[in-house]
């Protein structure tokens, strides 16, 4: 079997502009096909991964046998020059790739990816409704008051889920979003915090988890701040309190908060984990199957991870492709933890991407058991946007 060609999608959703998935779709000479999704479909890079995906399937795809998953991998890794300094852009291509890859040898096996990782480990994932201050719904808005997140919680809840993500710093009693969380907290604003907090627990009762999500926009003074609200309303964890340039950092606020440490979304390889495992300033490790390495890379950071304890909920921000490829994984590692639904994922902008819809029922997913990861782009849709197409 030999790879053909490769098409590229840089997707525009007329519903959401600030929503850009990138996925991949690589054919065969055996008419078997694989898709992979870049984890850049928010914020900046998007356009970098979609022409990076092109540079690599010219230089290390056509004309290869897609089996060689390690072969290729490690092609991209030391052949690209870049690979071997880590980044978004080239792991984000690089796990596209990957992930497109694996769907293909599962095709041809006619398996589920999840069978080539080891098998099936866990039966039911556990799944939490994340970024409520989103709100939970059809409709994307940015919430202010205390009482709008309580809603949002009990919306998650009628819907199955015992668990929920909130990010209660994210925006300004005007509705103003935060990127700098570096200063030390006000009175004022923690007393805004610990409101919205309050109300979601007071809301969903002392039975349910919450996840206090910071998006690495404290420094590591005021995460520590911000931590006694986390462990006052005794949180699952205390998701990405510092970013990751130092990461002494995060051993700074381990050692203060009382709550488990969550972080890894912006960690790209097995390099890239290894101070925060070896230090243990991270409990609950967050590798994105879409920026670690595709599934290649991703189950070597959740076995590295296991030697040390620490769990495994996989970050997932994305189109459905990077839904079905994260349930695979989980499935198949004994160090899984809880599955992350992000709000985007409810969307219909976001959903009509692919022609199945993964979506859990009463709080839970269960894998796909179709051969591949059990997911196809719906042509329909991604046809509209920026496509580009390498042969060989």
């Amino acid at each position: 079997m030999k790879v053909t060609r490769v098409e590229v999608f840089d997707i525009f959703c007329p519903d959401r502009p600030a929503w850009t998935p990138v996925f991949v779709r690589i054919h065969t000479d055996e008419g078997i096909s694989g898709v992979g999704e870049a984890g850049l479909a928010y914020d900046l890079g998007h356009s970098a991964a979609a022409a990076m995906i092109k540079e690599m399937a010219e230089a290390f795809l056509i004309g290869h046998d897609p089996f060689q998953t390690e072969k290729l991998w490690s092609r991209m890794l030391r052949e690209s020059f870049w690979g071997l300094g880590g980044g978004p852009v080239i792991y984000s291509a690089m796990s596209a790739i990957d992930t497109a890859l694996w769907d293909i040898k599962g095709k041809a096996l006619n398996l589920p990816v999840y069978q080539l990782l080891g098998g099936k480990v866990n039966d039911k994932l556990r799944t939490y409704a994340s970024q409520l201050q989103f709100d939970w719904g059809p409709e994307f808005k940015a919430l202010v008051h205390p009482e709008q997140y309580a809603e949002a919680a009990l919306k998650a809840m009628a819907e199955g889920y015992d668990a929920v993500k909130v990010d209660p710093i994210q925006y300004d009693k005007n509705g103003n979003t935060y990127y700098d969380r570096t200063n030390i907290i006000s009175r004022t604003e923690m007393k805004l915090y610990r409101a919205r907090m309050q109300a979601i627990r007071d809301a969903v009762g002392d039975e349910v988890d919450i996840i206090f999500e910071c998006h690495s926009l404290p420094g590591a003074t005021s995460a520590i701040q911000i931590g006694e609200i986390a462990k006052e309303f005794d949180c699952m964890f205390f998701e990405e309190p510092v970013n990751y340039l130092n990461h002494s950092l995060h051993a700074k606020v381990a050692d203060k908060v009382a709550v488990p440490i969550a972080g890894g979304e912006r960690l790209y390889n097995r390099w890239g984990v290894r101070p925060y495992l070896e230090d243990q300033s991270i409990d609950v490790l967050q590798p994105d199957i879409g920026l670690c390495g595709g599934f290649t890379e991703t189950k070597k950071v959740c076995d590295y991870a296991d030697i040390f304890d620490v769990r495994i909920q996989a970050h997932v921000c994305g189109g459905p492709v990077a839904t079905a490829a994260a349930l695979h994984l989980e499935t198949a590692i004994p160090n899984f933890l809880i599955h992350e639904h992000h709000t985007y994922a409810i969307k219909k902008w976001n959903r009509e991407l692919c022609i199945q819809d993964p979506q859990p029922v009463n709080g839970f997913f269960q894998v796909s058991e179709a051969p591949g990861i059990g997911i196809e782009l719906n042509d329909e849709i991604v046809m509209r946007s920026q496509r580009v197409e390498i042969k060989g």
